[in-house]
């Protein structure tokens, strides 16, 4: 027996690009008891598989803590909503360090305007003036860059922090050492730091606040639980109390217009409720006595009774997030390159960056000794703030993208450049991004993908299997002939033996008999054979009682006389043989209705190139006759197979093609589990639904072909994020390091090159949210 498994989530701090990512799985993986990490950076979360007993969450987090990256464990029963609403704390803080840069970045700007003879400001156009401005930069919204750069270093995982860190502070010790002994004749730009770190604080922000906005759609999902709820006391009387203080057997009472906050059964009252939010169905569902309903959907139309039967993290909304927020940590195999890249770039930067300072001082310079004077902003600047400006000290200040005089300050500056023009951020947000974009889209809409993985998988299928029962068919068939010389007694016993069971047909069994008003009889050792039906002792039977398919009941000696056959072979629904002993009673004929959305749902996955089949245990003529309906090719049929059976047809698909199986009952869990991909329809029973890596919630066919277009749309968007990340760096380092200097005089100054690596993570996480756009 396999030990039991414990899901942990860990909100991560510390987290700036792919490296920290890199670096935070790496560590977690090497815990022990640790199976499986899933690592976020959108949510700045992380998922793991612990193997119960062998664990211990807090040697991880220490773990963690030492690495630079300081967590805590989540309750899984926290609130609804409760990390969504994270992210605005840390939005409020970047947005006090960014005022406060943007104060400095202003200061700066009007020390140069004053040197260039435009302001009458003498004071703020001193070399003192700007060396302070750097050195409140530094320590006020610079310094939790430079600590986090610090620590990241310090715990051999260099970060986004550890470059824009070595940047500024380089800068600013350079124009200390030419402040302090001016006889080494370097260059002094204290504007550097002030500039490098407006720009980089702007696009964190930036960048911030559109992460923020493409985790909108779980936090919207979260807001459809109320607060309070009206609990029906035993007296009668109603008492306002809080959603998280109901338990399960109380009752509530629901006014027309009220979500519904926990999961119940309505035991009185009748009323349209709205499940859209939840399953995407667009007509409203009739609530009446017996119904259940779940968290987060609208009454509509008038009072309702509801007993609680799920509350807090146990209603289907809560699960609902749980599993979205657990598939957004789950990467898609696209994303490994450059989650791998993203781990060791930090340290090919630093390389590129010490590269380049030593070629432009030691040989760079004497060898195209032009590039001294013909050195340029990498964008037009004013002419005023594009000279060096003496400040009675010998020292030449540099403005804002200012040419560099001096071999030295050529050296510094390109580096510099380099250090922060590199974008890992670009690289480790190219696939969370839209991946959590995708999956909050999804699950609006009431389609639950469990990861990155199974959004790249579904992007990719060339052949869907559908099983009939329920998938193709409504799930709900009723009996339509019955066969014997004793219907009533045939049907009471069938009923009685299927009462535990959850198969459609055993449905439509219990539901005739409960029509012709038949008690149901006390059974014993009850045996399931699954595919074939069901055996045990019913109350009152002579023998053991076999219900199931009729070539069945032939294999275990039951004889069908040739009347009997002869009905058979004209039934034209699903047939059900009861036996007692040896002894045939009859058959049942039960016939399912087609989905109305089939046709046009089969007609858009044929559209979109995907071959499609039908595997399904019933009979040969009621599944030729389905076929023959929908389209579908003869060799793409399959009848009264096993579950066996369903599996090694699938595994002879998987070697030529990747296969997705739709189905909904306990026999198609094995299925569902073996192919490519697993998909569920949301009203079938719960082991399908954990066999699934696509849950369709409601009761709506159509919705597969949009899920599926929704996972290639993500896709496509997934490739432009990573081809802009690696493009992006694979073009800008080389111009930072001053590659086009010598043949075109191009020079990217570092506060252009530190606009661009803010730019460069904006676009990445911008293109994720045009995925919402239709």
């Amino acid at each position: 027996m396999s030990p039991a498994v414990q899901t942990v989530v860990l909100d991560v701090e510390g987290m700036k690009c792919g490296g920290c990512v890199r670096a935070v799985e790496t560590t977690l993986l090497d815990q022990p008891g640790v199976q499986r990490a899933d690592v976020n950076l959108v949510s700045r979360s992380a998922w793991l598989d612990l193997t119960a007993g062998e664990s211990d969450v807090g040697r991880v987090l220490k773990a963690l803590a030492d690495r630079g990256f300081p967590a805590k464990e989540r309750a899984l029963d926290d609130p609804i909503g409760a990390a969504a609403g994270q992210a605005l704390p840390g939005l409020w803080q970047q947005w006090r360090q960014l005022m406060v840069a943007l104060v400095l970045l202003l200061l700066s700007v009007l020390g140069h305007l004053s040197e260039a003879g435009h302001l009458s400001l003498p004071l703020i156009g001193t070399l003192p003036f700007h060396a302070t401005l750097a050195t409140v930069a530094l320590l006020g919204p610079g310094r939790p860059i430079l600590m986090g750069g610090v620590a990241a270093a310090r715990a051999g995982a260099p970060s986004m922090d550890s470059l824009v860190g070595l940047g500024v502070s380089s800068a600013y010790v350079a124009s200390l050492v030419a402040l302090v002994w001016p006889q080494v004749g370097w260059p002094c730009f204290f504007n550097e730091p002030v500039m490098l770190l407006g720009f980089v604080l702007l696009g964190r922000f930036l960048e911030e606040r559109a992460r923020f906005r493409t985790g909108q759609a779980l936090q919207q999902l979260a807001e459809l639980q109320p607060e309070t709820a009206r609990l029906l006391l035993t007296d009668g009387a109603i008492r306002e109390v809080r959603v998280g203080a109901l338990r399960p057997g109380e009752t509530v009472q629901l006014l027309a217009g009220d979500r519904i906050p926990v999961d119940g059964v309505v035991l009185d009252g009748a009323s349209a409720v709205d499940v859209s939010s939840l399953t995407g169905e667009p007509l409203p569902l009739q609530a009446e006595p017996g119904t259940e309903l779940s968290s987060g959907s609208l009454n509509l139309e008038s009072t309702l009774v509801l007993k609680v039967t799920r509350v807090g993290a146990e209603t289907a909304l809560a699960r609902i997030i749980r599993l979205v927020e657990q598939a957004q940590a789950r990467r898609a195999p696209i994303q490994g390159l450059a989650d791998r890249v993203a781990g060791r770039f930090c340290y090919g930067v630093i390389g590129l960056a010490l590269a380049t300072f030593l070629f432009w001082w030691l040989f760079g310079a004497a060898h195209w000794p032009e590039v001294l004077q013909a050195s340029a902003p990498g964008m037009p600047m004013p002419h005023e703030m594009s000279h060096g400006m003496d400040h009675g000290h010998g020292m030449n200040h540099g403005g804002l993208g200012s040419g560099a005089s001096t071999p030295m300050g050529l050296a510094l500056q390109l580096s510099i450049a380099v250090l922060v023009v590199a974008c890992p951020c670009a690289l480790g947000l190219a696939t969370p991004t839209v991946i959590t974009v995708a999956t909050g889209l999804a699950a609006r809409r009431g389609w639950l993908f469990r990861g990155g993985d199974v959004i790249e998988t579904a992007a990719g299928l060339e052949h869907v299997v559908f099983d009939k029962t329920g998938t193709l068919t409504l799930g709900r068939p009723l009996v339509t002939d019955v066969y014997g010389d004793d219907p009533g007694h045939l049907l009471q016993l069938a009923a009685s033996l299927e009462q535990s069971s959850r198969h459609p047909l055993a449905y439509a069994l219990l539901q005739e008999a409960q029509g012709q008003e038949l008690a149901l009889l006390e059974c014993e050792d009850v045996r399931t054979l699954s595919g074939q039906g069901l055996e045990g002792h019913v109350d009152g039977a002579s023998a053991r009682v076999r219900v199931g398919k009729p070539d069945w009941l032939v294999e275990q000696g039951v004889a069908i006389a040739p009347a009997a056959q002869d009905w058979l072979a004209a039934a034209e629904g699903s047939v059900v043989a009861v036996a007692v002993g040896d002894v045939l009673v009859g058959l049942v004929q039960i016939e399912d209705q087609m989905r109305p959305d089939v046709a046009p749902a089969l007609q858009r996955l044929r559209s979109h190139g995907l071959a499609l089949s039908v595997f399904s245990g019933d009979r040969q003529a009621a599944v030729q006759r389905l076929g023959q309906q929908l389209g579908f090719a003869a060799q793409n049929l399959g009848w009264q197979m096993l579950p066996e059976q369903k599996l090694q047809r699938l595994e002879q698909l998987r070697q030529e093609e990747r296969v997705a199986m739709v189905g909904d009952g306990i026999n198609d869990a094995p299925a569902l589990a073996a192919a490519d991909l697993g998909i569920a329809i949301g009203t079938g029973t719960q082991i399908a639904q954990d066999s699934a890596g696509l849950v369709l919630l409601g009761d709506r066919l159509d919705n597969l072909p949009e899920a599926l277009s929704l996972a290639r749309r993500t896709l496509v968007k997934v490739r432009q994020n990573l081809f802009w990340a690696f493009g992006y760096n694979l073009i800008v380092l080389p111009v930072a390091a001053g590659a086009l200097l010598p043949s075109h005089g191009l020079l990217l100054s570092p506060p252009l090159a530190a606009l661009l690596m803010a730019m460069s993570s904006i676009t990445v996480v911008l293109n994720a949210l045009a995925l919402r756009l239709p």
